[in-house]
């Protein structure tokens, strides 16, 4: 069954309406509003990326002059995630850095899903220091080994390593189940202080370009429309990265345990920085585009939608907006299509799309369009649903939830009277009510009292 959606999507396509979208001014005016929201304030920009690029920069110094484990020495880091896409929101508070290990010699990658996760076997046994991290077949490359050693790299460099701003202090997170990433965060030097800012350090094996792309992947991304067919060449002739992810699931087998999943962090930083159908779009004298825009109110909607149905929609991720957004791109792929004036009726448009993929269950992988994002393995089907009756709420009620609410914080959470209220109550039977209930209830309150004062002014002047 899911091969033949898949197929009827790459025949038809996603159903993106191509007729001007109708927007009230109240929603247009709603949607400027947030986009302007959403850049991050240039001070914060500022302070964050010192910070950041220290520790990056002394990481990168202490793994090349350990002797203790060789393979890390020729590491570097790649500029990948939403904060060098230029798309983060809000706050620079989340960073992505994928650490580059390079294969010593050839790979034979084995799929072990529909083309997104595989097993990494040495084609020919290696006296390389990478060895440490084989199986007892000294071929088969462990996935959880690596992950460890990055763990244990990270915790023995802290111990050393002082933050520029004496008032913080690096801590390293517990491995979070299937995550690829060492994740730490920023904290104050005082006690009990918020996080200031996390960081996912990644290990990603590079497979040299020589090699090619593996089979599921090999006819790369479907650019040639928009970015055009030279550009996709381009883009196939790149490395491919691993990163020590393991299959979803129960009962796995002992090479699922130790599977790779295939990433495109760098290609895809590659396509939205360069995101034009002409090559000058958005540069410094040409055109600008609302295409990033676009990108940023969604996962804000996104955002906004988790922090409300944390539970209901666990499994709803930024990734499922980025994959519905690239497949836009290469339908929508005049630049025309997204002129800034013209920024609500596209983010609608995108929005339609993402919610159009919901409801048919179907989001290929951008890069493998055999791996289906909705499919029910990897998005309960009752979390799908949950996801339109949300979606179209969200249209109904003119988007409240783009501007995702600001977290409480604990102590006031504790104090809240309807702290112990069960808050999932009704949102399965209704998104509508727990949307509505999540605006802001001060406001609600000012008008209340604002009209009773004034039925007793009407009431006082009748006598």
């Amino acid at each position: 069954m899911l091969v033949i959606l898949l197929e009827i999507w790459r025949k038809e396509g996603p159903r993106v309406v191509e007729e001007p979208v109708s927007v009230s001014p109240e929603l247009a005016s709603w949607i400027k509003v947030n986009a302007k929201d959403l850049k991050i304030r240039q001070t914060d920009r500022r302070w964050a990326a010192e910070v950041v690029n220290d520790f990056r920069e002394n990481l990168l110094k202490f793994l090349r002059s350990s002797s203790d484990q060789p393979f890390f020495q020729s590491a570097e880091f790649l500029t990948t995630g939403s904060y060098f896409e230029k798309v983060k929101i809000h706050n620079p508070d989340e960073f992505d850095m994928m650490l580059k290990l390079q294969a010593p010699s050839r790979l034979n990658m084995t799929e072990l899903d529909a083309g997104l996760f595989y097993r990494l076997d040495f084609a020919r046994p290696t006296r390389s220091p990478v060895q440490v991290f084989l199986l007892e077949n000294q071929r088969t490359l462990s996935s959880s080994k690596v992950l460890t050693e990055m763990f244990r790299l990270v915790r023995k460099f802290l111990k050393t390593y002082k933050v520029p701003d004496d008032c913080c202090r690096w801590e390293v997170n517990r491995k979070r189940p299937n995550s690829p990433a060492v994740t730490l965060s920023l904290f104050r030097t005082e006690s009990n202080s918020d996080e200031l800012i996390s960081v996912d350090v990644v290990p990603a094996l590079e497979v040299h370009p020589s090699q090619g792309w593996p089979l599921a992947v090999r006819n790369g991304p479907d650019v040639d429309n928009w970015l055009g067919k030279k550009a996709r060449q381009e883009i196939k002739g790149l490395p491919i990265y691993f990163v020590p992810k393991r299959l979803k699931g129960r009962n796995l087998s002992e090479e699922a345990k130790e599977s790779w999943r295939i990433s495109f962090s760098h290609v895809e930083k590659k396509i939205i920085t360069s995101h034009g159908n002409k090559k000058t779009c958005c540069e410094s004298n040409a055109t600008k585009c609302c295409r990033k825009q676009c990108l940023m109110l969604l996962k804000s909607l996104i955002e906004g939608l988790k922090q409300r149905f944390p539970k209901q929609l666990e499994d709803l991720c930024s990734y499922h907006g980025k994959t519905a957004f690239l497949h836009t791109l290469s339908i929508r792929f005049n630049d025309a299509m997204w002129a800034r004036q013209q920024l609500p009726s596209c983010f609608l448009h995108l929005l339609g799309a993402l919610e159009d993929h919901a409801r048919r269950g179907v989001l290929p992988h951008f890069f493998v369009p055999s791996c289906n994002l909705f499919s029910t393995a990897v998005f309960p089907k009752r979390a799908l649903a949950f996801l339109v009756n949300a979606l179209e709420e969200q249209r109904r009620l003119g988007l409240p939830l783009l501007k995702p609410p600001a977290p409480v914080p604990s102590m006031m959470r504790l104090m809240s009277p309807s702290a112990d209220l069960p808050t999932e109550m009704s949102a399965e039977k209704s998104p509508t009510l727990t949307a509505v209930y999540s605006l802001d209830t001060a406001l609600v309150n000012k008008l209340v009292v604002v009209v009773a004062v004034a039925l007793v002014c009407v009431l006082f002047l009748c006598k």
